[in-house]
């Protein structure tokens, strides 16, 4: 890896830097408060051409990698938008990975320059109340009718379906028992999101409100074998191929956040005076705020790696993990200490930092919690014994 400066990387930070001056904080806060979709920035950075940052040029898209489609979501984060800026776009640059590396040539050129463009919407159906992490269990089924699928089972955790056009929906073809595999059996599909068949209910939650996530329900809904991406059988192996690069956007997209809290804290401490000295002179407010730089500086370190890893077509689960695991902690605890600082006011939404409080707390458990990530690390990379 090379540390020197990075013309085209400086390059971006400013594009995006720029695109944001045009959503300042109370933009979101006030679609946070009214659970409004961000939907002029949306459209704002799919014009910029940002959404197929990290995409093939033959579909549409910059050609560039994971490492600068991180960069991209850090700053969005940084400016103050946080995860109601990057969950609105991230998908789109790079959920739609299977469908690159595995779909068909007509699918690829129908569907992935439409992604690029803003035109096409999708979320991501894999995980299912019963099944959370265990993605063997699913049991949303896809039964073959001729030239098209029947599906039906329900999904959770949907981000923004309420705004897509498509779903990259994984469905078991076979059931589990009949597998020799746990991972066989199950089959990908990039499935519309037909009104008719398939029922969408936001989820209350903590915070993120700009962007539901939501429970999906399918009801018979009816999927052409055309639609469908690979081969029958092969979803969970296709889907492999989005799960490193999320857990690596996710670590950038911490990282940004928590940034976006401790610049705050540090402007704060300098304003703010009591007993006639600015509250950052104090050493219990400085120590943890530079703590937490440190930390956010670490974490950042691991996610290049891991982002170099995975562009250079190195092996780079345990990386990934690891660069998601660190910055889901650091960010979280660089807002936590940005509320503290701030003292009552932290708790106040015109300081934004309660707003970004909330956001950062969910990356310490999604798209992977951390435990599972410990469980892994230490079965893969110090050979304990599988613990789940």
């Amino acid at each position: 890896m090379d540390f020197s400066a990075n013309p085209d990387h400086e390059a971006i930070i400013d594009t995006v830097k720029a695109l944001m001056r045009s959503f300042p904080d109370d933009y979101w806060l006030s679609v946070d408060e009214k659970h409004e979709y961000p939907a002029a920035f949306y459209d704002a950075f799919a014009e910029a051409g940002l959404l197929g940052i990290a995409i093939p040029e033959e579909l549409g898209g910059s050609g560039l990698g994971i490492a600068e489609a991180g960069i991209v979501l850090r700053t969005v984060c940084e400016t103050g938008a946080g995860l109601n800026g990057a969950s609105a776009v991230h998908l789109s640059m790079f959920g739609i990975n299977p469908v690159i590396k595995h779909g068909g040539d007509a699918m690829r050129h129908k569907y992935v320059p439409e992604v690029v463009s803003g035109k096409l919407n999708i979320c991501f159906g894999v995980t299912e109340p019963d099944a959370g992490t265990d993605t063997t269990r699913i049991t949303t089924r896809a039964v073959r009718d001729g030239d098209h699928y029947v599906i039906n089972g329900r999904k959770t955790w949907l981000t923004k379906a309420a705004q897509c056009q498509k779903v990259l929906l994984l469905t078991r073809t076979t059931p589990l028992q009949d597998c020799k595999k746990r991972t066989d059996g199950m089959t990908l599909f990039l499935a519309d999101l037909d009104p008719a068949c398939v029922t969408i209910n936001p989820i209350r939650k903590l915070g993120r409100h700009a962007v539901a996530s939501n429970d999906v329900f399918f009801d018979n809904l009816h999927v052409s074998v055309e639609d469908r991406v690979g081969e029958e059988g092969r979803g969970f192996h296709y889907l492999l191929d989005g799960l490193n690069p999320e857990r690596i956007l996710v670590a950038f997209e911490a990282i940004g956040v928590g940034r976006a809290a401790l610049s705050r804290a540090v402007s704060y401490a300098n304003d703010r005076r009591v007993f006639g000295r600015p509250i950052g002179q104090n050493q219990g407010i400085q120590l943890p705020l530079a703590d937490s730089h440190t930390r956010l500086t670490a974490a950042e370190l691991m996610a290049e790696k891991a982002a170099w890893l995975y562009d250079n077509g190195y092996p780079c689960g345990t990386e990934a993990n690891t660069a998601k695991f660190l910055a889901g902690e650091a960010g979280f605890q660089a807002a936590d200490r940005a509320v503290q600082t701030h003292g009552g006011y932290g708790y106040a939404a015109e300081f934004h930092v309660e707003r970004l409080f909330r956001e950062a707390r969910l990356m310490r458990i999604a798209p992977i919690s951390e435990n599972l990530i410990l469980a892994q690390i230490a079965e893969h990379v110090l050979g304990l014994p599988r613990s789940y």
